[in-house]
């Protein structure tokens, strides 16, 4: 991991205004698919809860699924999708929103120090989220892959696992939200439209 910062050769600074430039290809299509598809989970989860048990286990199921696969991608993926290009020390994290607080942050092309930090979050509390909710499944329903695990645990656990589970998605919930918040405010600061680069995988080389 890298302990400098920045450390992206990509970043450039946002003082001018913006100007024509070319437009390159920084999301693959497996990032972009990823992306949607667990908001789309997730929001599907959380919005029937138990009221649709059914939907709500099947979207935790493709939930834990996408993870599964971008913990591999990260790792072998294109070149703005691996960790390696976005993860950094805690030290740049926070040295990345000291510059974001005093509008001179740099821009990024892949994910900024902030937002590689988040995504890892995210990735960790959605893999709780189902994980605790597949343990839940199993010590209520006797059903999914943890049921014989969970079958002869005392009552209480369905208690305590239920509690983890609600935890766990309010958790990831606000972390969602505060993602959606860094989002518009690195597009505002750089002049850009990084939800619309999500869904073409475009943005502009260089923005000066």
């Amino acid at each position: 991991m890298p302990n400098d910062y920045p450390t992206d050769t990509t970043t450039l600074p946002h003082h001018s205004e913006p100007k024509t430039s070319e437009r390159i290809r920084v999301w693959d299509p497996l990032v972009r698919v990823f992306h949607w598809s667990l908001v789309a989970g997730f929001a599907t989860a959380f919005i029937v809860e138990d009221d649709l048990l059914g939907v709500h286990v099947w979207a935790g199921y493709l939930v834990l699924a996408l993870v599964a696969v971008r913990l591999v991608w990260g790792l072998i993926g294109t070149r703005h999708a691996r960790f390696s290009d976005f993860v950094r020390s805690p030290g740049a994290v926070l040295a990345y929103l000291r510059d974001v607080v005093s509008l001179r942050a740099p821009r990024y092309l892949g994910h900024n120090p902030a937002g590689g930090a988040m995504i890892l979050l995210l990735l960790i509390s959605v893999a709780a989220t189902g994980i605790s909710g597949l343990a839940l499944y199993g010590a209520e329903e006797f059903a999914g892959p943890l049921a014989d695990v969970m079958r002869g645990l005392p009552a209480f656990w369905g208690d305590v696992l239920e509690e983890a589970h609600e935890v766990f998605a309010y958790f990831t919930l606000g972390l969602i939200l505060i993602h959606v918040a860094g989002v518009l405010v690195s597009s505002l600061l750089h002049h850009e439209n990084l939800i619309g680069a999500m869904i073409s995988g475009y943005k502009q080389k260089e923005i000066e």
